[in-house]
């Protein structure tokens, strides 16, 4: 018997976050995932008049191409993917697997050689022009990190995957207005005192329309501009690497100073490129189902009261020179639990231990979104 909530799933993706309309090419990359959700994604885009082409991708295979891998073996890679990128309008990537480590023993210089071919020329330089949508499958290991049941984690998943996406665009709208409006942002919290200018740097509304699950509205620092040091209490994992306490100093922009767990990978990380020791993205996040961390992204940058720093590229709609191979979101939560703190814009306090104070900017907190 099919999974309805794959159908609610599937008709999110093509109907809401895409937009597809008739006659539109939509890639679909299928990474690790069932094939029965793979299935359904061509019908409900089929249905929709749209023209579906699948990639089909396990992890394990991944890895064994990484550590094979080769310059011309990347660039052909990156050629033909970039090839199909170029020529459609839509892309959804549902990236899967059962250890979320499978590419921990890839060698850096494995790593990055992807990153600057097949990711920079497929993803940064194609992908990101079309109407693109990118999220997580449910997996065991995905439940395990959060400390939940399987079947407990696949009805958190569905539920925060499915929200009333069109509401909270709505809510969003007055903190677009306000960022846009702002020239200096300020943070604290235990062992962070940051600041820097997003002056004239467009904030962009993240709605559903980019990622499932979502729930942010982002922008990028002045490149040169920030100021002081961040101590993120989210764990993190990159590149398969697992990281706590990642802690990074900044002068002129630049990161100066950086510790964590694992303190070599990070700092080979940071010395990937000149870009990667600058900050591409600064973002606010605020989906009310996302309360704790589960080390993966596209769910932890989301939190609850959170905000997230991104050493690396940054965003062509909210551009502010810094290019890079990497792109490393890293979380800092805010609320009373994980030690509260503070955002201020120009010296006016908008949010405080996780919670928006300014009245219109109350509709994002987490009971007016779930419309409690």
């Amino acid at each position: 018997m099919a999974d309805p909530r794959h159908r609610a799933l599937a008709e999110t993706l093509v109907g809401y976050s895409c937009a597809l309309e008739a006659g539109e090419t939509v890639l679909i990359e299928a990474v690790g995932i069932p094939h029965a959700f793979t299935r359904e994604l061509v019908r409900v885009a089929a249905a929709a008049g749209a023209r579906p082409l699948v990639w089909l991708k396990e992890p394990s295979v991944t890895r064994e191409l990484l550590l094979a891998a080769s310059r011309e073996q990347m660039d052909l890679m990156a050629l033909g993917e970039a090839t199909t990128m170029e020529r459609v309008d839509a892309y959804i990537g549902i990236r899967g697997g059962e250890n979320i480590s499978e590419l921990s023993d890839v060698p850096a210089e494995a790593t990055r050689l992807w990153e600057s071919t097949v990711f920079q020329r497929v993803h940064l330089d194609e992908r990101l022009k079309k109407k693109w949508v990118v999220l997580r499958w449910p997996s065991a290991s995905m439940a395990q990190l959060a400390g939940r049941s399987t079947a407990a984690f696949e009805d958190f998943y569905f539920d925060v995957c499915t929200l009333d996406y069109a509401r909270m665009a709505r809510a969003m709208e007055p903190l677009v207005e306000l960022m846009n409006a702002t020239d200096r942002v300020r943070l604290t919290a235990p062992g962070t005192d940051l600041s820097f200018s997003i002056r004239d740097i467009p904030a962009v509304p993240c709605d559903g329309r980019r990622n499932i699950p979502d729930g942010e509205v982002y922008t990028a620092p002045v490149r040169d501009s920030i100021e002081g040091t961040i101590r993120f209490n989210t764990p993190t994992v990159y590149q398969g690497v697992a990281h706590q306490d990642v802690e990074l100093t900044f002068e002129a922009g630049r990161i100066v100073e950086a510790g964590s767990s694992k303190p070599d990978h990070l700092l080979s990380v940071l010395d990937s490129d000149e870009g990667a020791r600058f900050v591409g993205e600064f973002a606010i996040g605020f989906h009310p189902g996302i309360t704790e961390p589960m080390r993966d992204i596209l769910f932890d940058e989301k939190i609850a009261g959170s905000i997230h720093l991104t050493p690396g590229n940054a965003y062509q709609e909210a551009w502010n020179g810094n290019r890079s191979q990497i792109h490393w979101d890293l979380v800092l939560m805010m609320d009373p639990a994980h030690g509260g703190g503070t955002i201020h814009f120009d010296d006016r306090l908008v949010r405080r231990d996780g919670r928006f104070v300014l009245p219109e900017l109350e509709a994002l907190n987490p009971e007016n979104l779930l419309g409690e």
